[in-house]
């Protein structure tokens, strides 16, 4: 079948299954354009709580269907590429999380959403890139445990001064991999545009930036700010909807680093597999889940700005 074909028979098998279709930002442009919904992580897991279809195709990595499964443990929840994981999710383990709290006794976890259902059931609270700070702020604690990303660590750190925090050190290899040479020669080819990146950059990326927010965050300054031209500074997938909402606007990504892998393995052809075979299912243990639900409700619960 050619593209239009499968984006046609995904159509028909996701009525038959009473499907919802779920692309997250990096996906493939084919992909997110024959999503029914597409956004961040937690964003689109939190969609996947509200709909009253009953089964979730997520087309994303492995813990965002994890997540979806946390949030709605009543739906079926399918990942069309069971290979599609996360290598800064992979960094850290229940059992190393274990240790870490056992050497800051008292100390309280501030876990990334990028992280397994195991380490979230391990953890006090929850954050995304876009609550990150507000998080730390809100909670009644002098040290803080920031897992898994040392850069969104870094960054947290930075604006809550008054607590001390200590970083796990994973990362996300793509963003990791954004050098400072590459964000100059973009300023130096288009000095014209503004540089908004992801905060899972590393602290010099974000010292040359002029906006530091979450891919949904992109989108909104974008859209609102009358700039014609913007240095993106996350991975490429992101332009597809940038491009769609400002037709009139310039999007340059600096460097072909950022691109990753995981997020570009689901297909259309994967897609209408996963539907017609209602597999890979992802599923959580129960007393897992649990554990890990109270530490997204805990971070939900946060007043925002």
């Amino acid at each position: 079948m050619n593209q239009e074909q499968l984006k046609q028979r995904i159509k028909e098998l996701a009525a038959e299954r009473n499907a919802l279709l779920m692309a997250h930002n990096y996906q493939r442009d084919e992909v997110q354009e024959i999503a029914d919904i597409t956004g961040d992580s937690l964003a689109l897991s939190m969609e996947a709580a509200k709909t009253d279809k009953e089964v979730i195709v997520f087309c994303g990595v492995h813990f965002m269907a994890e997540s979806a499964a946390i949030l709605s443990p009543e739906k079926t929840v399918l990942l069309p590429r069971a290979d599609a994981g996360c290598p800064m999710a992979d960094m850290v383990t229940a059992e190393g999380l274990r240790k870490f709290k056992a050497r800051h006794p008292g100390a309280t976890v501030v876990t990334y959403v990028n992280s397994t259902a195991a380490v979230k059931a391990e953890s006090d609270i929850c954050c995304t890139s876009s609550n990150a700070v507000n998080v730390a702020r809100s909670l009644d604690a002098e040290k803080l445990l920031l897992v898994p990303d040392r850069n969104l660590g870094r960054y947290i750190a930075k604006h809550v001064p008054e607590k001390e925090c200590i970083c796990w050190e994973g990362y996300c290899p793509t963003h990791d991999r954004l050098k400072v040479e590459e964000i100059k020669q973009a300023r130096a080819d288009h000095p014209d545009a503004l540089f908004m990146a992801h905060p899972e950059c590393t602290p010099e990326i974000l010292e040359l930036a002029d906006h530091i927010c979450s891919t949904s965050g992109m989108y909104i300054f974008a859209k609102e700010n009358p700039a014609k031209k913007f240095i993106v500074g996350t991975e490429n997938g992101i332009l597809w909807r940038l491009k769609l909402e400002n037709p009139e606007k310039e999007f340059i990504i600096p460097s072909r680093s950022l691109v990753c892998p995981n997020m570009k393995l689901t297909t259309l052809e994967d897609i209408v597999k996963c539907l017609e075979t209602m597999e890979p299912r992802v599923t959580v243990a129960e007393e897992v889940r649990e554990k890990a639900r109270l530490s997204l409700d805990r971070m939900l619960a946060v007043p925002r700005d």
